[in-house]
């Protein structure tokens, strides 16, 4: 099967003649921000949730990564479609001033909040060691590892706990609806 990656501008004129938009990101990264029309399938959880489509299915993500990398696993999940990848994904959608639906209440992606909780750990390890006691380099060796098994494993602990924080409540007053 031919996969064709195309722009913004040729992917929202096959939606406008009916062709099927879907993001591929997780739940938290489609609350903060989605096109208004697509139906959000996470990459996670596609082979087993993505309703049969027919005729055109256009994929994307936030930069265009994620679709390129597993076009082909996404192609297998609609036999028979005609499938594209959008080149840049959705910030390529927004750079090209097609209409996005943005709630910045939303926090911002658990993915990202474990970069930044991760990265924030590490340096503190550091810096700590550095200036306090030698132990406590332990910590930035703790996260690496941590880091490490994430990887292996596709488990990542922080991320499970950073989803328990309040700010990742998510409530219905504060969230659109995934019924788009």
């Amino acid at each position: 099967m031919t996969i064709h990656h195309i722009s913004p501008a040729d992917a929202f004129a096959q939606v406008s003649r009916g062709a099927v938009l879907i993001d591929i990101r997780e739940r938290d990264e489609w609350r903060r921000e989605h096109v208004p029309f697509a139906l959000n399938h996470p990459l996670s959880t596609i082979e087993r949730d993505l309703p049969n489509h027919q005729g055109t299915v256009i994929f994307h993500c936030r930069s265009g990564n994620r679709t390129s990398v597993n076009a082909a696993r996404l192609a297998a999940t609609v036999p028979g479609a005609k499938v594209h990848v959008l080149e840049g994904g959705i910030e390529a959608w927004r750079d090209a001033g097609l209409p996005t639906v943005q709630d910045k209440r939303q926090p911002i992606e658990i993915m990202r909040q474990v970069q930044i909780g991760a990265g924030s750990l590490v340096v503190a390890g550091i810096g700590l060691g550095v200036l306090v006691h030698p132990g406590f380099l332990g910590l930035a060796g703790f996260v690496g590892a941590g880091l490490t098994f994430a990887g292996i494993t596709g488990f990542c602990g922080m991320a499970r706990l950073l989803a328990l924080a309040p700010w990742n409540k998510q409530t219905a007053a504060t969230s659109p609806s995934l019924a788009a």
